[in-house]
């Protein structure tokens, strides 16, 4: 009777283990899920954003000739997108806000250009995804962490060991741009 009571605790324990164990896995499944998805709306705003400059280049081309590579870098970027790596995404982030900042002085340099109601219209809506960007950028952080710590504390990272989880890259976009644009015509 004994050897029952006792291998019924143990088969209770080993059932207990296994439930919490799939529970964390669970858990893990769902924050890189949750990471996944975050990272797929930030890259449609981020291709919304390069849109968006890219026709705000064809608005300002007829009042400044910029160069053949920025536009070409626009659409590099912009096919980029889709693939990137979170790294990655923090490259094509700097480089679209250098443009965007570009784009911000030659309006200032242009009195007609920066009333045009057009212009203005796209200039807010640029405005609105970089809004929305970080917004998107802060959850998907906040997810990165809870995952990161989830698979460095005790006892999950026994779970995260044994699924071979690795860590997830934060996203770390300038949240401004360091040095002025320079402006050549």
């Amino acid at each position: 009777m004994i050897e029952w009571i006792i291998l019924g605790i143990v088969a209770l324990v080993v059932a207990g283990l296994v439930l919490w164990a799939i529970g964390i896995y669970n858990r893990f499944i769902s924050l890189r899920n949750s990471s996944e998805a975050t990272l797929g709306q930030i890259r449609v705003a981020m291709k919304k954003r390069l849109d968006m400059i890219d026709q705000l280049l064809g608005s300002v081309k007829s009042y400044a000739k910029f160069e053949k590579e920025t536009l070409e870098r626009v659409t590099a970027m912009r096919a980029s997108v889709a693939t990137a790596s979170p790294g990655d995404l923090n490259k094509v982030e700097a480089e679209s806000r250098s443009i965007f900042g570009r784009l911000l002085a030659v309006a200032e340099n242009y009195p007609d250009l920066k009333t045009s109601g057009t212009v203005m219209s796209m200039m807010d809506s640029v405005k609105g995804l970089e809004d929305e960007i970080a917004r998107q950028r802060y959850t998907y952080n906040n997810i990165s962490q809870e995952f990161n710590t989830m698979r460095e504390t005790i006892p999950s990272n026994f779970v995260a060991m044994i699924m071979g989880l690795s860590k997830l890259e934060y996203l770390e976009f300038e949240e401004a741009i360091k040095t002025p644009p320079k402006i050549e015509f």
